[in-house]
């Protein structure tokens, strides 16, 4: 399933639409977030150097870990460091996200502790404002894929950081803007949901055409319990838990999915779901008041129920029903010579359309073609 986003996010957005997005969600309880974040942006990544994704070129929004981090690894990944600068920008909002390092320098108060600048970072020094933060990540898009009809994708590592300096409009706005935007592919971003109130979550759910939700495996039922179970629990929760996705598909509907992870030294691995988790998928099935599933004996009975138009193959004359009258009625009428008796050609290579009236009121005209006097 978690291959399944990776796909979608490396096939990016037809002509016309928007760019399909992607929200990682986890929480205190369950706080891998960071971990499939990498896993994602590892896989985008791959797909960008062996020319498989829409998109040529890959611009970083890094708020929670310098770019020495990604830079780190990617090439634990197997990625060549010498690569970067042709499909890699990086927009550093962690360095000096607020610019006080930058007025310390000018003031003298301290000595330059900024990165020295590369091709492939750009420092950011005020992440407040996010109209120009839109800008310089188009900008170093176009640095990679130049104007024309070329693709990059974006990552955002944390839209929590940036929801501290800046309102929810403001961020709404500016994925907004970078969905619809012609040479975006994709995007996708980390929020950690318990840090935000229900109408901020529910907002950048509703921006994204796939969420990822990450939670533990098992959670405290009573908090009365001893500690050897709150231990228990904790040992449960400490490197796994539970991967549900939520994908809408371009026709409207929505595909819900779910997986078991495992934090391991070389990153996560996602594994099918146990089969005696049998919750995972009755709660597809909405809550209703009726039965929706057909008992053994239903089914037999379902089986026995003739179609109309359905040729039953027991050796008997095949009889197609004209929808008024049954076979039964039309035979008796015939036998007593109480149909109109109607003209037949004898040849038996040729057929016949036999109509009947539907009812002794019916003006005899009515039997022409009400277009016969249209000069066609």
């Amino acid at each position: 399933m978690a291959e399944l986003i990776c796909r979608a996010l490396r096939d990016g957005a037809l002509d016309g639409e928007h760019a399909p997005a992607l929200t990682i969600k986890d929480s205190i309880d369950s706080p891998f977030g960071p971990h499939v974040f990498n896993h994602v942006l590892a896989q985008l990544s791959a797909n960008i150097l062996s020319a498989k994704s829409q998109s040529q070129g890959l611009v970083l929004v890094a708020s929670t870990r310098s770019p020495s981090f990604y830079f780190d690894l990617l090439k634990g990944r197997g990625t060549d460091d010498a690569s970067f600068p042709k499909w890699l920008r990086v927009l550093d909002c962690y360095t000096d996200p607020l610019g006080w390092k930058v007025r310390l320098m000018e003031c003298g108060s301290i000595s330059n502790q900024l990165p020295e600048a590369s091709n492939t970072v750009r420092l950011c020094n005020d992440v407040r404002d996010l109209d120009k933060l839109s800008l310089s990540i188009i900008e170093l898009g176009r640095e990679l894929v130049g104007q024309g009809k070329g693709r990059f994708s974006v990552a955002i590592d944390s839209a929590t950081e940036m929801l501290r300096h800046a309102s929810i409009s403001s961020l709404a706005a500016l994925l907004s803007n970078l969905r619809s935007h012609d040479q975006v592919s994709c995007a996708f971003w980390l929020l950690h949901s318990d840090l935000h109130e229900v109408r901020v979550t529910a907002a950048l759910e509703y921006m994204s055409s796939m969420l990822a939700n990450i939670e533990p495996m098992a959670r405290p039922t009573n908090v009365q319990r001893g500690n050897s179970d709150n231990l228990s629990l904790l040992e449960q929760n400490s490197n796994k838990g539970k991967f549900h996705a939520r994908l809408k598909r371009r026709n409207g509907r929505v595909r819900l999915m779910s997986e078991e992870f495992c934090i391991e030294p070389s990153g996560i691995k996602f594994t099918a779901v146990s089969s005696d988790d049998g919750m995972i998928t009755q709660s597809l099935v909405p809550k209703v008041q009726f039965n929706l599933q057909l008992s053994e004996e239903e089914r037999i009975e379902r089986a026995k129920v003739v179609l109309p138009f359905e040729h039953q193959g027991t050796g008997k004359p095949i009889e197609i029903y004209d929808g008024r009258q049954s076979f039964d009625q039309i035979n008796i009428e015939s036998s007593f010579g109480s149909a109109e008796k109607l003209q037949t050609n004898q040849d038996p290579g040729k057929g016949e359309i036999i109509y009947f009236r539907d009812s002794d009121d019916e003006m005899p005209d009515s039997d022409e073609d009400p277009d016969d006097d249209l000069d066609i």
